[in-house]
């Protein structure tokens, strides 16, 4: 089951985290990974780490926020079967104080990158009748998160994406659909945790893993398993739909 073998799979933000999970569990089940990120030498890693156990991996420095780039990027890369829209950034801050700069830091990544994705792939999903796109929002985009204004607006334009491209090209044999994690454990929460709020890491890290019904934060591996099934044939009937794994944060936390 979950067989993802030969798919031409795109992972954006695929160095760390959660995309690395994604990307690893895809590759496992015998998908071909292609890892865009930043920071090419994270991306490298994870490839070759994949490579080493005979799967099938490609590592690629790239910049969601610049169309023309991820444009030729895709030209180069010819097939695209399975888009995971994961790169992403975060901001802490109300309306009050998030400056210009921070707004547009946050959109030109979150927003703007998840379309530069979507506009260059989609006209290669419907040349090749069909495929799937699965975005990363957050529970942000389904309720209020103190001091994350910025990032809250670029989640809830994700899922509206989402829903938009997955009506538009419901007769492409296109499927789009969204998961909105909760706090998930990767190392982009370690180091937030360490800037900001230097001395007090333990007293934190628990703080924030509580705030889940639940009581934990979740794992990457989590979200990546939920990631395969919405990718894979198995859900074939399903899009145009967003998905919490937030360990009850939405409908418990009263």
């Amino acid at each position: 089951m979950f067989s993802l073998k030969n798919k031409s799979v795109i992972v954006t933000g695929g160095g760390s985290g959660i995309g690395k999970a994604i990307a690893t569990l895809f590759a496992k089940q015998e998908a071909i990974v292609h890892i865009l990120e930043l920071n090419l030498d994270a991306a490298v890693q994870v490839a070759d780490e994949l490579k080493e156990v005979g799967l099938a991996a490609y590592a690629y420095q790239a910049d969601v926020s610049k169309q023309q780039q991820i444009k030729q990027l895709i030209n180069n890369i010819g097939r695209v079967d399975i888009l995971v829209n994961n790169a992403g950034i975060a901001h802490v801050g109300s309306v009050e104080n998030t400056s210009e700069t921070d707004f547009d830091r946050v959109y030109n990544v979150n927003v703007k990158g998840a379309y530069n994705m979507l506009h260059a792939v989609v006209p290669v999903m419907v040349a090749n009748g069909g495929g799937v796109i699965l975005n990363m929002a957050s529970i942000a985009s389904s309720v209020g998160i103190t001091d994350r204004f910025a990032y809250s607006m670029s989640k809830g334009a994700i899922h509206a994406m989402s829903m938009s491209v997955a009506r538009d090209y419901l007769h492409s044999n296109i499927r789009c659909n969204s998961i909105s994690p909760a706090r998930v454990h990767t190392p982009f929460v370690d180091g937030f945790i360490a800037k900001n709020y230097p001395g007090k890491e333990d007293e934190i890290f628990e703080k924030l893993s509580k705030s889940q019904p639940i009581g934990r934060m979740g794992k990457p591996e989590e979200v990546a398993h939920l990631a395969l099934y919405l990718c894979a044939d198995e859900s074939s009937f399903i899009t145009g739909n967003d998905y919490p794994i937030d360990g009850g944060f939405i409908n418990l936390n009263n």
